[in-house]
């Protein structure tokens, strides 16, 4: 399931409305995508798979802008994830589990192109070679520093039109957002920042899904 694209929405992950509570977690532009977020990282933590502090980032040093726990209200998310070195060590990570895991099908084995009415089909087959996986990677790190308010750099397609005709599923995009949570564990990301990060993969979740 290639995630290779562009966030076709305006997230709030810098900044929030004076209006809005102190802890109101609303930072993806898409209220279920936050809900689903939430729900996740409570299920976690009921599974007692949650170990990281819940209080953020307590405890790390400073990202690399030099700023501190104590700044962190000013600070955009691509920031709090350690800006580029930061976001590239949670792709390659994700990028590995997720091209291993079976559930994803992310070189979509055995999925066709062509319909019911079509006599010829095709195979939509991504193989994933050295080169394949690089650009990869180097797409999903810029479309996570865009949308975490980071570097306005995207060199990919457009986020629909890179999944269309993949036929990716539900169940296929609710193992790809596992993995993501796993390499956000593996790499003590902090509860505030998992929940923002998550709150956005899951927004591309109407763009990607065609198989309910």
């Amino acid at each position: 399931m290639a995630v290779s694209a562009t966030l076709p929405i305006v997230t709030g992950c810098g900044s929030t409305k004076s209006e809005k509570k102190k802890d109101e977690f609303f930072t993806s532009g898409s209220r279920e995508a936050d809900q689903r977020a939430t729900q996740r990282m409570a299920k976690e933590e009921q599974l007692g798979s949650g170990t990281q502090d819940k209080s953020a980032n307590k405890g790390k040093p400073a990202d690399a802008t030099g700023a501190t726990q104590g700044s962190e209200r000013k600070q955009t998310l691509f920031e709090r994830l350690g800006g580029e070195q930061g976001v590239s060590a949670i792709v390659d990570d994700f990028t590995a589990r997720a091209l291993e895991d079976p559930r994803v099908n992310w070189q979509r084995k055995g999925v066709q192109k062509g319909g019911i009415f079509h006599r010829e089909t095709s195979t939509v087959a991504w193989n994933a070679t050295p080169e394949n996986v690089s650009q990869l990677k180097a797409h999903l790190v810029q479309f996570i520093a865009i949308a975490t308010g980071g570097p306005p750099k995207y060199e990919g397609k457009e986020i629909k039109q890179a999944h269309a005709g993949l036929h990716i599923s539900n169940p296929e995009f609710d193992a790809a957002v596992g993995d993501v949570k796993a390499a956000l564990d593996k790499l003590n990301i902090g509860t505030k920042e998992q929940k923002e990060l998550l709150a956005i993969v899951e927004s591309t979740r109407p763009q990607i899904v065609t198989e309910r």
